[in-house]
């Protein structure tokens, strides 16, 4: 028992299983609107359609019966008179007037006994006798003496309606077998006109649904399709491929929100691809960059090894120490600039001299300069701090000191790396005002071989690289520009391709 039971459960499990898909199938745009928007239409302009039916035929059928008890009144106001007038019955008379109805080409006149059965017709045919006829069995028992019916001819199926009005009490028409009188009309025309209004409804409707349906295909499609071209292009831009593109025809399209997602999407995958161009130049650079050290670090550590020689020895091991302070500095960088997306760069704030930090990291590259043949040149009027009233008034912001000069290193050794022999680096400061604060502007000037102009928005971006011939990661203005950021200040590169480059550092003073 058990073990059928357990089977049973695995049938259900594996069943389960395949309807599972099914189930959680997502509906389309298409048969939500259609469920949504064209089947709501649809049930309103039916109910609609229905109402205006009922509503023309309650109309039309009311003002038939205004007209037939009109009638019947006026007919037995008519013969009540004329018995009031003559105080006799006079047969010929009665059965003159009932056949010379008036109005007998639109409905037919009677004149009842006592029991509902005919006694006279304006068409002068007698019909079938036909008992009860529920007109006048309600207007005998109604207060007000009336009563109105619609049946179906038995014979042709045609629809009519009767009004039955009964004869006063006191006439002596009634002691004559006179009861009531009675009014007949066939409701063929009314019920024509009645469907052919609602047929007139009926078509106008489903000519609104039909264009309904093909501006909502349309519209759908509008919609449908680029959605599911750019489902596509999302896909292949998940699996890495940045070169697609979103193309949209149309003369309008472009400017309603889809056009404007296409573009988004579109300037997504340019980024993407240029990131990827980036990040692929990024990986290539520092392989070459840590090669470079590498390579130098095992040649002359083996050399040391095999010579041991002093002199040589003295030399191998400076180059070691100076390629160890490159691949130090290099790390360093990246881990920065790893904490820094991260959100997880802190700053040891406190208040420092910026002349004294300025001073220093030209004081760091003053002997490589040299030795690279280029004039590095501090101006010092900047930097002297100014006496106001007697009082020296120093020059000193609120910040990290390490990351402060880890930013200062950066600009110069940039402005070295990319001038050649004989050309001149000029480092110089002035104190400005900004948004009415006081501030200092640093600004690192050098003769080298420039950047393009439309290098210059993305040099500050991760992983760029304006010019591939000279080292380095291309992470490091990225850098000092998130430094020079978190102290509210401002890093602005300004440059002109073969005729060198200018970096002003604008930092606020205390």
């Amino acid at each position: 028992m058990r073990r059928r039971l357990k089977k049973a459960y695995r049938r259900l499990f594996r069943r389960a299983k395949l309807l599972k898909p099914k189930e959680v199938r997502a509906s389309s745009i298409a048969t939500r609107w259609f469920v949504n928007s064209f089947v709501v239409v649809a049930l309103i302009l039916l109910v609609l359609t229905v109402s205006v039916f009922f509503m023309l035929r309650q109309y039309y059928y009311g003002t038939v019966t205004q007209i037939l008890q009109s009638e019947a009144n006026t007919a037995a106001g008519i013969l009540s008179r004329h018995n009031d007038s003559r105080n006799s019955i006079d047969e010929n008379e009665i059965r003159r007037f009932v056949e010379e109805f008036d109005k007998k080409n639109l409905m037919e006149l009677m004149a009842l006994g006592e029991s509902g059965e005919i006694l006279l017709t304006s068409s002068g045919f007698k019909p079938p006798r036909e008992q009860n006829f529920p007109d006048f069995m309600q207007a005998s028992q109604s207060e007000r003496g009336t009563g109105n019916h619609i049946g179906r001819l038995k014979q042709s199926g045609e629809r009519y309606m009767a009004v039955t009005v009964m004869l006063p009490v006191s006439s002596d028409l009634q002691e004559s077998g006179y009861s009531a009188v009675r009014l007949v009309t066939s409701l063929q025309a009314v019920d024509n006109q009645i469907y052919t209004f609602t047929l007139f409804i009926g078509v106008f409707s489903l000519a609104t649904l039909l264009l309904l349906l093909l501006l909502g295909l349309y519209f759908i499609r509008s919609i449908v399709s680029p959605l599911r071209q750019i489902g596509n292009t999302a896909k292949r831009l998940a699996d890495g491929d940045f070169s697609v593109r979103i193309t949209r025809t149309g003369h309008k399209e472009h400017d309603d929100e889809i056009g404007e997602l296409c573009r988004i999407i579109n300037h997504m995958a340019d980024e993407l691809e240029v990131s990827e161009q980036m990040k692929n130049d990024f990986i290539s650079s520092v392989s070459h960059e840590l090669r470079t050290p590498l390579t130098a670090i095992k040649g002359w550590s083996e050399t040391v090894l095999e010579l041991r020689d002093d002199e040589m020895t003295e030399k191998g091991m400076k180059v070691i120490t100076t390629e160890t302070d490159r691949l130090t500095e290099m790390v360093e960088e990246l881990l920065d600039f790893s904490r820094i997306q991260g959100g997880q760069l802190s700053l040891q704030m406190t208040d420092l001299d910026i002349v004294e930090e300025l001073s220093s990291a030209v004081m760091v590259y003053a002997e490589r300069a040299n030795r690279e043949g280029i004039t590095l040149v501090l101006n010092h009027e900047g930097l002297t701090p100014k006496r106001a009233k007697g009082v020296v008034q120093p020059m000193k912001i609120h910040g990290d000191k390490h990351r402060i000069r880890q930013v200062f290193l950066n600009i110069i050794d940039n402005a070295i790396k990319y001038s050649d022999e004989g050309m001149v680096v000029r480092i110089g400061a002035a104190v400005k005002r900004v948004k009415g604060a006081r501030a200092i502007v640093i600004s690192v000037n050098d003769t080298g071989c420039g950047i393009a102009k439309s290098d210059i928005p993305k040099v500050k971006m991760k992983f760029y690289k304006s010019n591939n011939t000279r080292r380095g990661s291309g992470i490091g203005l990225a850098v000092a520009d998130e430094i020079i950021a978190l102290h509210s200040g401002e890093l602005v590169i300004k440059s002109e391709l073969g005729k060198g480059t200018t970096v002003d550092i604008t930092i606020p003073l205390i």
